[in-house]
């Protein structure tokens, strides 16, 4: 019987996850009724605090984990396996020191299928298209320098293009600004935000600073303490473009000072199906 097409482009239904099978017996959980629905497009933020299971949920969306109960669908297909329609970035860049700015971005091309098969034949292709996507994050010029020879800030802009080179539907970021200052945290917050705009890709961002959810996403959904679950849906209906002139308008504090609200709360565990 064939399943009935869905107009959203992650779709959890009811999703659990205990990470063996004597954690399953005893029902302890990583995280626990997953109900996700998001649109094509859709920007999301995930925020709550330490070990509530947010980087559990993103090995989920990344086809990493298989779930101990519900179901998964991304871009309409049910996730069996590591997914391919995906980019990812973490907090730490990880770029391969002894290969240049520009070799660390076309990593992925070298790996991933259908990319590595046309690799040796289209590489000048894939450079020069990778050397467009780091002139747009500002690394123009630092192209043929190592990683040694960037600052944090520029390591972390090579590794959101490497997460983007492959010209992904969904980009995964898992705390990805986190070991940044400030300053240079806001200035990465407006090159992620000018890439999704130009290009709509699905992003969904973990993050654990309320501001940089409140500034990117569409939606921002708080999961609660271990075992995590969504505990609130909070639609951002601040208009975009967004200035970083917005983060200091009241509006916007007092979004931020609700989410807080629900940071950490408290509940009594949900039945098992």
């Amino acid at each position: 019987m064939q399943e009935t097409a869905t107009p959203w482009f992650v779709d959890f239904q009811d999703v659990w996850l205990a990470y063996n099978d004597e954690l399953l017996k005893q029902n302890n959980f990583a995280v626990e009724a997953i109900d996700l629905k998001v649109k094509p497009g859709e920007f999301i933020a995930i925020v709550g605090p330490s070990g509530c299971g947010k980087s559990t949920f993103m090995k989920l969306a990344t086809g990493l984990k298989m779930p101990s109960m519900g179901k998964i669908r991304i871009d309409g297909q049910p996730v069996t396996g590591p997914l391919k329609v995906s980019g990812m970035a973490f907090q730490a860049p990880s770029l391969l020191p002894w290969r240049t700015t520009v070799d660390n971005v076309l990593l992925p091309l070298e790996i991933v299928e259908p990319f590595r098969q046309q690799f040796k034949h289209k590489r000048r292709e894939y450079e020069e298209r990778a050397r467009r996507l780091l002139q747009k994050v500002g690394l123009g010029g630092y192209e043929d320098k190592f990683p040694w020879q960037l600052s944090g800030g520029m390591q972390q802009r090579a590794s959101i293009c490497r997460a983007l080179i492959h010209e992904p539907k969904m980009l995964l970021l898992d705390e990805p600004f986190g070991a940044l200052d400030a300053f240079t945290r806001e200035e990465l917050w407006c090159i992620l935000r000018d890439l999704w705009t130009e290009q709509r890709f699905n992003v969904i961002l973990v993050t654990h600073d309320l501001r940089e959810s409140v500034f990117l996403a569409d939606t921002v959904y708080v999961m609660s303490r271990s075992p995590g679950r969504f505990v609130v849906k909070r639609e951002i209906d601040l208009p975009r473009p967004r200035e970083l002139e917005l983060t200091y308008t009241q509006e916007f504090a007092d979004i931020v000072l609700e989410l807080r609200g629900h940071i950490g709360a408290f509940r009594k565990p949900a039945a098992v199906a």
